[in-house]
């Protein structure tokens, strides 16, 4: 181990063993996953929140039925509108067919329900996973580093600080990408997962009351 002046992240980096450079390039990844997950879960839950306001906007404001229904059957048309247009269709071939309303509706409602909120919570497990391992790996960097360093000290006869503090610093490096790796998925796990509670809160109180509608337009 050759004591040097240049503590740069880079040089350490570059002068860490192939085990601990290994652990970094991991570390690396996950960070560059769970970025990759943080925006498109942003993108995709302000999208669907925004759609749910406009939604609940033109269902409350009085308007027709039948033309929220052909809007909510395009393919671009928000979660909210999914919900509306399984209920109402359903509605339809229950009153047609004489069956019960309310468990038709409400089965098929549950159905959209699950099934879109089981998109939207796509990829939280994965930043909660890094940012729950990610410490552990840096964790183990930092120790096959600094076990590296001491056995590389053990053949030296002379002992200064300039010689262990590379060593150390490089196996230190592991653990702070490892952290630069879990901080944000562990803020964005917590923050996309109490908008997805709230929107789903939201979603289950309009499945409730748009079947109250239609079950007084049953008995009408």
């Amino acid at each position: 181990m050759n004591p040097t002046t240049d503590l740069s992240i880079l040089t350490l980096v570059q002068q860490a063993s192939p085990v601990v450079q290994a652990i970094l390039a991991i570390l690396v990844l996950l960070s560059l996953l769970s970025w990759t997950v943080i925006f498109q879960k942003a993108f995709a839950i302000s999208r669907a929140a925004r759609q749910t306001e406009d939604f609940e906007a033109r269902f409350w404001g009085g308007s027709d039925m039948t033309k929220l229904l052909e809007t909510a059957k395009k393919p671009d048309a928000g979660i909210e509108e999914r919900l509306f247009a399984a209920g109402m269709t359903e509605f339809t071939k229950q009153q047609k067919a004489g069956g019960d309303v309310t468990s038709g509706v409400t089965r098929a409602m549950r159905a959209v329900f699950t099934r879109e909120m089981d998109g939207l919570e796509k990829g939280l497990p994965l930043l909660a996973s890094i940012g729950s391992t990610s410490p552990y790996v840096g964790l183990f960097g930092t120790v096959w580093g600094i076990m590296n360093a001491f056995t590389g000290l053990s053949t030296l006869d002379n002992v200064s600080l300039a010689v262990v503090a590379p060593g150390i610093a490089e196996a230190l490096v592991a653990t702070a990408i490892g952290l630069f790796a879990a901080i944000p998925a562990v803020a964005a796990y917590n923050y996309f997962n109490n908008r997805v509670n709230r929107l789903a809160n939201r979603l289950e109180s309009f499945s409730e009351e748009f079947l109250n509608i239609l079950e007084r337009q049953a008995r009408s």
